[in-house]
């Protein structure tokens, strides 16, 4: 399992010592608004750390917790999945953050990151990403990484809008 660190942050592999900082993430009704559109429960949030663990085994990839490196803090979670979670459909990246740590850049961070494992160490082809419509820092966030906009499809259960890079625009981005 791969730890990614960048100048701000540390991305650990989801592992069952993170499950209060986790709790803490998803049972925020503002972090969720856009994922599911409901707080988690704890229980909810020790089936997904099992799931990921599971993940992580499999496919060498999945859901990283986020730490700030200054004072070690858990302050988001970040993936890189398959979309659908389907290993027939492209890489998805993604990320959650708490909300004191929005419009701050750790959410652009942790994306380069986690694309550049997905593209670099996983040899990914595309990266695709998807973001309810009206979440626009997460747009914001899939334009920052080089992303294009695909258009709107239907992602669980949602019509989501769809962005992607290919592995040649990120290696040739300026």
């Amino acid at each position: 399992m791969t730890i990614l660190t960048t100048k701000r942050l540390r991305l650990e592999p989801i592992a069952d010592h993170h499950l209060e900082g986790l709790c803490k993430l998803n049972s925020d009704p503002l972090v969720m608004r856009y994922i599911t559109g409901q707080a988690e429960s704890r229980e909810q949030t020790l089936e997904m750390i099992v799931r990921v663990k599971d993940r992580w085994a499999e496919f060498s990839h999945s859901w990283w917790s986020i730490f700030d490196i200054e004072n070690n803090d858990l302050i988001g979670a970040g993936c890189i999945q398959h979309l659908g979670r389907d290993p027939a459909n492209p890489l998805e990246v993604g990320w959650r953050l708490r909300p004191d740590k929005w419009a701050q850049g750790y959410a652009s961070e942790a994306a380069q990151a986690m694309a550049a494992f997905a593209f670099n160490q996983l040899n990914a082809d595309l990266l695709c990403a998807i973001c309810i419509p009206e979440n626009t820092a997460s747009s914001h966030v899939m334009k920052k990484l080089g992303m294009t906009y695909k258009g709107i499809e239907r992602w669980h259960d949602k019509d989501v809008a769809v962005y992607t890079i290919s592995k040649d625009v990120w290696q040739h981005r300026s």
